[in-house]
């Protein structure tokens, strides 16, 4: 094609050192927690394999994993995968490869869900709320010692050494997630989680050096991002995936979370920002609708205008048009798929064929080349 759609134009994730990643088009796989994990291990298994492979297959870019534990009591539920001993990385070497055989990046999305850890997955047949202990839960730690939300039991709040600890650990997994082989790792400070709860003033009443001011709420995300970038290869992106807004006056918002990519951007090494939103609020009215949080990633995008950092944008994004116009009119370099592609695991190459891309001008999986999708 003479001038192919932006969405199947590859794109370069930049590095310290080194030419960066290069990404086969501007199609990424979200992080979409599985809940998957039958004995509570934090192993990645058959399911993770063929729910990522299938991503790969199916044509994008870059496929990321869910929300990983960085620690056992990380973990948003007893159900997630983990990054934390030999047998985790083991198991994610397998699927790194998988999704390198079929021509895509690997990223890994390093988390820690503080107040939020120790609940039931999001399935239908379990509970709500905090899983007990005796049910094979645990004492949560976060920003405070209270719930992040009403349905949620007390966090205890961490100290100074409780939150070197966490930043450790971050740097720890991120070691990890270099020995099995993952092309970028992605901090995740969104969705109401440890890194969130600290940024912003719905849940951070401290008093110390991580409460009150925008600068210290924000600190501990600067530490971890920092501990990440000097354990991670320089050669290698780091990416952060931010919740632009609380979504109620009070909150943390736009204006604060561009300001703070902007710093990490300058300051600390990450070259990629994933823009979604919300998580430390029941009930608040986000205007759901398709591509409802573009606008934030645009916000984000302008912000970092000039730094050569990349911005994808989420959040009901479905169509091929859609996401080719999110492209094209600059509000973000690539756009992240969630719930379409857990319906459409090939929803990449499906895209392509709609928008005209030949299979050799986006290098696929050989079922792809030889039926021409």
């Amino acid at each position: 094609m003479a001038t192919p759609p932006l969405l199947f134009t590859p794109v370069t994730i930049p590095a310290p050192s080194g030419a960066g990643m290069f990404v086969r088009n501007r199609a990424f796989v979200a992080p979409m927690c599985q809940y998957a994990i039958d004995a509570g291990d934090g192993v990645p298994h058959d399911w993770h394999l063929q729910n990522l492979g299938a991503f790969a297959a199916g044509g994008f870019g870059l496929v990321v994993t869910e929300a990983t534990g960085v620690t056992a009591e990380g973990r948003i539920s007893p159900g997630d995968v983990g990054l934390w001993n030999d047998e985790q990385t083991a198991a994610h070497a397998r699927l790194v490869a998988f999704a390198h055989s079929q021509g895509a990046a690997a990223g890994a999305q390093l988390a820690h869900a503080g107040g939020k850890a120790s609940t039931y997955p999001a399935l239908p047949g379990f509970g709500a709320g905090t899983v007990p202990p005796e049910a094979g839960g645990w004492a949560t730690v976060g920003v405070a010692d209270a719930p992040v939300l009403p349905s949620l039991a007390p966090a205890r709040a961490l100290d100074a050494d409780g939150i070197a600890g966490v930043v450790e650990a971050f740097a720890a997994s991120a070691r990890r997630a270099d020995a099995a082989g993952y092309d970028v790792v992605q901090i995740h400070a969104a969705h109401g989680y440890l890194l969130h709860q600290f940024c912003s003033p719905l849940t951070n009443t401290r008093t110390d050096g991580y409460g009150g001011s925008e600068a210290n709420r924000t600190r501990i995300v600067r530490e971890v991002v920092d501990a990440v970038r000097a354990a991670w290869p320089a050669d290698k992106p780091l990416g952060i995936r931010l919740s632009a807004t609380d979504w109620v006056e009070s909150g943390w918002d736009v204006a604060a979370n561009a300001r703070l990519a902007r710093v990490l951007v300058e300051r600390h090494g990450v070259t990629w920002v994933d823009a979604s939103s919300g998580g430390l609020t029941a009930g608040s009215a986000v205007p759901v609708a398709p591509g409802y949080q573009v606008p934030l990633a645009s916000r984000i995008h302008a912000a970092l205008a000039g730094t050569g950092a990349v911005v994808s944008a989420v959040g009901l994004i479905d169509d091929a048009r859609q996401a080719e116009t999110i492209l094209v009119s600059g509000q973000a370099d690539a756009v992240s798929i969630g719930r379409a592609a857990l319906r459409n695991p090939h929803w990449a190459a499906a895209a392509a064929s709609e928008l005209g891309v030949l299979p050799a001008d986006n290098p696929q999986a050989p079922q792809y080349a030889r039926s021409g999708y």
